[in-house]
């Protein structure tokens, strides 16, 4: 383990442009100090660790070259960011990175001119810097660079492909800079990781030809349409030379690598030798994720975000789980593997997420019947359907924010057909210190206005384990279960796996005042806010139903609500635009019913990041704010 250094040139750098005051030849110091930062600061506040350590040199490279802010540098997927955040002024708010009201989770142009575009979802960063390019050009702004940086998997996702696709064919001079990892979260997979493993060149001869070009342009020998020939042609040679394809050949984007992602002044030196080309072109860099802690190089799965730590032992702080309920995730991916020894039609689908999910348990004592397709959502549902279509019973696990990339493929491709796929959708809900970008905030309401789909999220585990029971018994069609991040509630969650009626939700307590309906786990908060409302209250009187489905909805359970009550309160943890609160309003007014109905849930607006509790509190979801709504002048005129 390295000993950690006296920061004497990070001291100094407050912005880029006092990095680029810097010589070549400190830059790697500033690396060994920049990357000893981020590992003190992640050891006592965690975050995503691994992945910014392996692109200290990037970074470090990256600013010392170019002139940002003005040149824009899009990040993909944010959790490779940190050392960005550090060097762009933000190191002395880097301790509050995450928490409320600190520093945003993933980059953002909300919080730094040198953040240039979102970036918490993966395989964006192509398209949204060849738009950056074409309207540098478009507004006549020839000497502003833009830098896509895409790694850590995203290559394999589709949008990725569709934006080199558009590269290829529109007038711009951008530079793609892919930083291969071999990783995602966990392990890369698909032939593009074993292609980028495999692909080689010759620096020199690049750097040859870049002179040779520069030299038949001055003369007028060389125009563009000849030289995007030669482009296709040096490819070609190359592949040829090199016996191995490459995937860039044909779609005039020069490829430049691959070169040592760790040597800081190589980085900047080609940087520098290609930047002012014409033109689309590739810088291809190896690196290793969690470089310089040996650790996080060892098992870089783990240490994506490991929670606090020993910086000098490398020893994880793990608090301990004994006596807790289990995660929600791993009773979904414990519970999979029961059903599919019962069940051999059952196969598992996950969009790079095994360990994230807890497929992991099925890929281990079922390899063959598990699949990571790869950052690849859509990919990954319609996938799912064309098994369905020939006779498996795939379910297919994907975080709830994620499944908003696949929107579509889950209407045209399982509903339309009625293809019975079961879609686990985890991190439903806020997700915490993750942020906008990542709250599983519109599920409920985007998937309910799709036909054919049954709806559903379970109060509790046992109540999970019997929803995914239900989903793949015959004749159940598509099938969605939402579930949120973390702990569940009960510690003894073994239960015999029954079949729930589809549509059906439960009576949890009889009342005559009001009645508070709820879906999912949220409900345990109601619960406890129902209790202390009516101990202090005693002429409350509060009925609690846990609706369970809000697709199909339980009609005689909202009949019943709806010709015995006066008062309705509604709580969910997604939006309430749109949401079930929204479905129990539809549905008393399609019926003539005129409670008075108030709802709970996330407002209409990107929640921030901050810990479950705290972001529950902001928007009125824990059980004070459900308290002080159930005694609040309405509800308290109920028990008249």
């Amino acid at each position: 383990m390295k000993k950690e250094t006296t920061n004497s040139l990070l001291n100094v750098i407050n912005t880029p442009a006092d990095l680029r005051q810097l010589a070549p030849d400190q830059l790697p110091q500033v690396c060994d100090e920049l990357r000893q930062d981020i590992i003190k600061e992640l050891s006592t506040n965690p975050g995503h660790f691994a992945a910014s350590l392996g692109v200290v040199e990037l970074t470090v490279a990256l600013h010392h070259v170019f002139n940002t802010p003005y040149d824009r540098i899009v990040w993909d997927v944010g959790h490779q960011a940190y050392g960005h955040k550090i060097l762009t002024g933000r190191r002395d708010r880097f301790s509050t990175n995450r928490k409320l009201g600190g520093i945003r989770p993933f980059p953002s142009p909300e919080e730094s001119e040198y953040d240039t575009f979102s970036c918490g979802h993966a395989s964006n960063s192509i398209s949204a810097a060849l738009g950056m390019a074409v309207a540098a050009r478009q507004k006549g702004e020839p000497d502003r660079h833009v830098v896509a940086v895409i790694g850590d998997g995203s290559m394999g996702g589709g949008l990725a492909f569709e934006g080199l696709n558009n590269v290829s064919s529109t007038p711009n001079n951008l530079l793609i800079i892919l930083n291969d990892n071999d990783m995602a979260i966990d392990r890369s997979v698909g032939g593009m990781k074993q292609y980028l493993f495999n692909l080689t060149t010759s620096n020199r001869y690049n750097q040859l030809r870049f002179k040779i070009s520069r030299l038949l342009f001055k003369m007028g020998i060389l125009n563009e349409e000849r030289r995007k020939a030669l482009i296709r042609l040096g490819n070609s040679l190359k592949s040829l030379v090199a016996q191995q394809q490459n995937i860039f050949e044909g779609m005039n984007i020069r490829y430049f690598g691959p070169i040592d992602g760790h040597d800081v002044k190589n980085i900047a030196r080609i940087l520098r030798d290609i930047k002012d080309m014409e033109g689309p072109k590739v810088l291809h860099l190896h690196t290793t994720k969690g470089k310089g802690f040996e650790p996080a190089e060892k098992y870089p799965g783990i240490w994506h975000a490991p929670g606090r730590f020993d910086p000098k032992s490398g020893k994880r702080i793990v608090a301990s789980s004994k006596g807790l309920p289990p995660l929600f995730q791993d009773v979904f991916g414990h519970t999979l593997v029961e059903l599919a020894e019962l069940n051999p039609r059952i196969v598992g689908v996950t969009p790079a997420m095994p360990s994230g999910c807890s497929m992991c348990f099925m890929m281990e004592k079922m390899p063959d019947r598990a699949f990571d397709v790869g950052i690849a959502e859509g990919h990954a549902v319609t996938f799912s359907g064309g098994m369905a279509k020939d006779g498996m019973q795939p379910f297919c696990n994907i975080y709830s924010s994620f499944m908003q990339r696949a929107y579509d493929n889950v209407i045209h491709d399982v509903a339309l057909q009625k293809l019975p796929v079961v879609f686990c959708l985890d991190r439903a809900g806020l997700v915490g210190e993750d942020g906008p970008t990542h709250h599983g905030m519109f599920d409920l309401a985007y998937m309910r206005p799709i036909p054919n789909l049954t709806i559903s999220s379970p109060m509790d585990e046992q109540e999970l384990r019997r929803l995914m029971y239900t989903a793949q018994l015959p004749d159940k069609g598509p099938f969605v279960i939402r579930y949120p991040r973390g702990r569940g509630v009960l510690v003894d969650w073994m239960c015999p796996l029954e079949e729930i009626p589809v549509g059906k939700g439960r009576k949890l307590k009889e009342g005559n005042s009001l009645a508070v309906i709820t879906i999912g786990p949220i409900g345990n908060i109601a619960a406890k806010a129902i209790a202390r409302a009516e101990a202090e209250d005693d002429e409350l009187s509060i009925a609690h139903y846990d609706l369970r489905f809000i697709k199909p909805l339980d009609e005689e359970l909202l009949h019943e609500v709806g010709r015995k009550f006066k008062y309705i309160l509604t709580v969910e943890d997604g939006v309430i635009t749109g949401g079930m609160g929204s479905a129990v309003m539809e549905f008393m007014n399609d019926h003539d019913y005129k409670p008075e109905i108030r709802r709970i849930g996330i407002p209409d607006k990107f929640i921030e990041h901050g810990t479950v509790a705290q972001l529950y509190h902001l928007c009125g979801m824990d059980e004070e704010g459900i308290l002080e709504k159930l005694k609040s002048p309405v509800m308290v005129g109920a028990g008249e």
